[in-house]
């Protein structure tokens, strides 16, 4: 069976994109030891730049491997596109007021998209989430895919599936928050579910 590594940590992607690999039998592996060392320096101003950067950077540390990095968040409209690129460390931004590399946890971000919300008082708040992946091997991206899910953000969590800003985030054309969503279908409607797609078929049709 292929294998691709996964160029994150997190347990709730890795799940994902198992899930939807498997109709290629494709083994989805988190990159070994990635731990261990010093993380990409996720310095893009788009959610493309810093897929490719981690994509790169981690298939340098695994020679002849394909490495699949993304890069994903949200785009609120009445935030000028905030968290965007932030969305993993958004409440150490705000705190801080710089772009810090150490990620928030999932309380902290949403507590502080709420306050950001709350501030405007307004009725509606609509956005969408985004994720960029990209594939790499030694080095060099081989392909980027985009996904995007629209929807609306409340400041009122709902659900308690999902992860990062899943509660918050409303999608109308099921009258449910991701977080109150089963993975199945999430995965059906979500920016990730869609960019991953994308690349599954661009794999299906490459020489094995």
């Amino acid at each position: 069976m292929p294998r691709i590594y996964l160029a994150t940590t997190n347990p709730g992607k890795v799940r994902e994109f198992r899930e939807a690999a498997q109709a290629l039998s494709i083994a989805l592996d988190p990159l070994p030891r990635m731990a261990e060392v010093p993380p990409a320096i996720e310095d893009g101003s788009t959610f493309e730049q810093n897929a490719r950067i981690k994509a790169e950077y981690y298939s340098r540390l695994s020679p002849g491997e394909l490495v699949l990095a993304e890069d994903s968040g949200l785009a609120v409209d009445a935030l000028n596109g905030s968290p965007g690129v932030h969305s993993a460390r958004y409440a150490a931004v705000l705190q801080s007021g710089v772009a810090l590399d150490q990620n928030s946890d999932d309380q902290a971000n949403n507590a502080a998209l709420i306050a950001q919300l709350k501030r405007l008082n307004q009725d509606r708040y609509t956005g969408k989430y985004v994720c960029v992946i990209a594939m790499a091997q030694d080095g060099e991206t081989l392909a980027t895919f985009t996904g995007e899910a629209p929807g609306e953000l409340l400041t009122v969590p709902r659900g308690t599936q999902g992860f990062g800003y899943d509660p918050l985030f409303y999608f109308p054309a099921l009258g449910k928050t991701f977080a109150e969503l089963p993975l199945e279908q999430k995965r059906e409607h979500s920016h990730r579910g869609k960019a991953f797609r994308q690349f599954l078929n661009w794999y299906g049709r490459q020489p094995q």
